[in-house]
């Protein structure tokens, strides 16, 4: 409860210690009247300034920990401050005063948002309500252990001294602060006291008139009442457990419950002993910071903690449920909780899950900014909320635009679907926001399964893997789980995960496929094919993974070592053709991707390699997908005309897959043409096909107008170079020639062709 006072800001001090003490001076204020200290208010006041000071430096610590918090809810006990009404007032005080009066920090430079401390008192708030109710429990127990040795000792005093132990056990019994019952081992009530009294909200009589039997509550455990039935036989001396009561008015009452054996003389039971503490308030507050947890803040759905809570559950087998601890009396009680258990909840044997994922959610937040986001979510959930009304169903908000809906049951491949059509069906109608309406889209992906094949982790990854095949699909579907298709999204990962070390590791290498004069059959250059030797999956070619290094952006520091790695070799090859031990190839061609187009550093680094190892730019060709160009603008081109002009070759690769346009050779900085395979591939029958001839003869005649030089990829016969030649195809590679091989195989080749 926030006190009444309310301070004039306009004359809150300007220092921090000034405004520290004026807090501390509210917060004493407000709980010393309902304080049991002997302290007077100022004492009282210099007391609570030390834990002033320890939740503001807490509010601004960089790294955020309320565990201060939690010891200034004890410190508050440990002087006596244990009236419920000292918590909420001090819970007020801090709610409303703390960030006011201490929001501001010593560093101006880090000072925190102020939704950001607000944040932070919040959870102080809850750490200190925490340790305030700990410390307060421990010293009830503590108080009831007292009160419980005070009782036996009474009883032993009382063979000796009655009426000495009488008046010790009265003053006890009267003066407690818990509730104290003593029953006959029928359950007849005999004596109670007047904490007990108002516990149980009605008077002494109507209590003392009851039997123990009756305040039977449908949450009692299942070992409650057989310990009872154990106690009043004598074959045990006490028990301990967590009990709720009805009140007179209909309320619940949830006690620390502690039952004691009193015996006579001679050892046989007579009384039955018992000390209740009220956790009524403490409850409720465990419940609804478990309820904080367990819930998403902004839809109120389950979090990803809860669900995964319940997804376990649905993939734990029945058996599984029922498992039996070590020892004969938990055996016992395992055996009994899982009869209960089994009779409320019957373990289902199946499970179905849908990963949702709303398409184009970010253009929302981008657009309408991320409130009216929130606003979309909130309505999202919502509607997912009425598809999963069915007994087994449950939606949750695992964070952002991602959601997941949970069926179980028998019949689950049918629920499921029927679930995911609901949730799609429900996402159709648009959603207004800011007088405008939306058409929401969402992909889902969906699980379905026996309990106990998987683990929820295993589930959810399928699914999350499942729900981005849906959306590369086209987005606003469902897909199912394929096994097959998991593995290979999983490979990509590992793939994609290994790629920054691979490189480091020395696991890239690169083989060289030779380049043919048509004319002569001439060894001419080589192109540079880079391989990765993966320490799993064995050699893997270029379409394995340059795709996942381009998306990465680690395309270029590997694009920039296949780079020096084949000047280098080009290098060598130069220096073996001029020692006469070699006559091979003096040229060699390097694939560029365009993500290296883009990248500023393209003409630095290559001029750097080419000086640095000593090679010619004219030794060098570098290779450019026409796709890559197609709508090229001048800033993307004018790294290749830099290229062009220093006399390094620039060659348009897989020429006629791009659609583009043939007048726009005219201005790309191109000196040579690479015509895909798709257009010679009827060459290699007999007879040719006529039409792929007329469209390379056009391809050649207009690449030599313009002076381009034409190469042909993918020749694999003799008859399809022998129509390559009467064409007036320059060069030439393929497996007719050469398979990419280590730089030695070209050693053979041009040997072969000198002799």
């Amino acid at each position: 409860m926030v006190p009444a006072e309310v301070p004039d800001e306009a004359a809150e001090p300007d220092g921090l210690e000034d405004r520290l003490r004026r807090f501390a001076t509210i917060w004493s204020r407000a709980i010393f009247p309902a304080t049991a200290t002997s302290l007077t208010r100022p004492e009282f006041e210099q007391h609570l300034l030390p834990l002033a000071r320890r939740l503001r430096d807490a509010l601004h610590d960089k790294i955020f920990d309320a565990t201060p918090a939690h010891g200034v809810g004890a410190a508050l006990v440990a002087v006596h401050c244990t009236d419920p009404e000292t918590l909420a007032r001090s819970l007020g005080v801090v709610d409303a005063y703390l960030v006011l009066y201490c929001g501001a920090s010593a560093d101006r430079a880090g000072e925190l948002a102020a939704e950001e401390l607000r944040a932070r008192c919040a959870r102080l708030q809850h750490a200190l309500a925490a340790g305030f109710a700990l410390a307060l429990r421990e010293r009830t127990l503590t108080e009831q252990e007292a009160i419980a040795r005070s009782a036996l000792a009474a009883r032993r005093v009382a063979e000796d001294a009655l009426h000495a132990t009488e008046a010790r056990f009265r003053a006890v019994f009267e003066g407690a602060a818990i509730g104290i019952g003593i029953a006959d081992l029928d359950g007849h009530v005999l004596e109670v006291n007047n904490t007990l009294t108002q516990m149980l909200g009605g008077l002494e009589h109507h209590v003392r008139s009851r039997n123990v039997g009756e305040w039977v509550h449908p949450d009692d455990g299942p070992q409650v009442w057989r310990m009872h039935g154990e106690l009043v036989r004598g074959e045990r001396e006490s028990f301990r457990t967590e009990k709720p009561f009805f009140r007179n008015d209909g309320t619940v009452l949830w006690t620390n419950l502690t039952v004691s054996l009193l015996r006579d003389v001679e050892g046989v039971p007579q009384y039955q002993l018992a000390l209740l503490e009220d956790t009524t308030e403490r409850r409720l507050l465990n419940l609804r910071l478990r309820y904080e947890a367990t819930h998403d803040a902004l839809t109120g759905l389950p979090n990803r903690t809860l669900f995964f809570e319940r997804l376990e559950k649905a993939l734990t087998p029945a058996r599984e449920t029922a498992k039996e601890p070590a020892g004969e009396p938990a055996k016992e009680l395992a055996k009994e909780a899982a009869k209960e258990v089994a009779k409320a909840t019957p373990q289902p044997a199946r499970f179905g899950l849908c990963y949702l994922d709303l398409d184009g959610f970010k253009a929302i937040n981008d657009s309408l900014g991320h409130s009216a986001g929130d606003r979309m979510l909130v309505e999202v959930a919502d509607r997912l909320q009425s598809c999963a009304t069915a007994p087994g169903e449950m939606v949750a908000r695992l964070g952002g635009d991602e959601f997941v809906a949970l069926t179980t049951g028998p019949d689950s491949v049918r629920e499921v679907n029927d679930l995911a059509s609901r949730i799609l069906g429900a996402l159709a109608t648009p959603i207004s926001l800011d007088g405008r309406e939306f058409t929401v889209r969402g992909s889902i992906g969906i699980v379905e399964g026996k309990a106990g094949e998987c683990t929820a982790a295993e589930v959810l990854r399928s699914a999350d893997i499942t729900m981005y095949r849906a959306k590369s699909a086209g987005g606003n579907r469902f897909e199912h789980a394929d096994p097959e298709a998991d593995a290979r999204a999983i490979t990509r990962h590992g793939l994609t995960t290994a790629l920054p070390t691979a490189l480091e590791r020395g696991e890239f290498f690169i083989e060289y496929q030779p380049l043919v004069h048509l004319a002569d059959g001439k060894v001419h250059g080589a192109e540079a094919l880079v391989r990765w030797s993966h320490p799993t999956h064995g050699v893997l070619s270029p379409d394995r993974f340059i795709p996942l290094a381009e998306h990465t952006g680690l395309i270029v520091p590997l694009g920039r070592w296949v780079l020096e790695q084949s000047v280098r070799q080009a290098r060598a090859w130069q220096e073996e053709l001029a020692a006469g031990t070699f006559a091979g190839p003096v040229r060699i061609n390097v694939n560029l991707s365009p993500a290296q187009l883009h990248h500023p550093g393209l003409v630095a680094d290559t001029v750097e390699v080419l000086e640095r190892v000593g090679l010619a730019p004219g030794s060098l060709c570098l290779e450019v997908t026409e796709s890559a160009l197609i709508g090229a603008d001048e800033d993307l081109l004018k790294p290749l005309r830099q290229l062009a002009e220093m006399g390094v070759d620039i060659a348009l690769d897989d020429f006629g897959t791009g659609y583009s346009n043939l007048a726009n050779l005219r201005r790309l900085p191109v000196s040579v043409l690479k015509l895909d395979r798709s257009f010679t591939q009827g060459m290699q029958q007999h007879p040719a096909d006529a039409v792929d001839i007329k469209i390379v003869e056009g391809i050649v005649s207009l690449a030599h107008s313009l002076e381009l030089a034409v190469t042909v990829e993918g020749v694999e016969t003799g008859t399809q170079a022998d129509h390559l030649r009467r064409l007036g195809c320059d060069t030439a590679q393929g497996w007719y020639y050469a398979r990419p091989g280590p730089p030695e195989m070209l050693h053979t080749l041009s040997l072969a062709d000198a002799v």
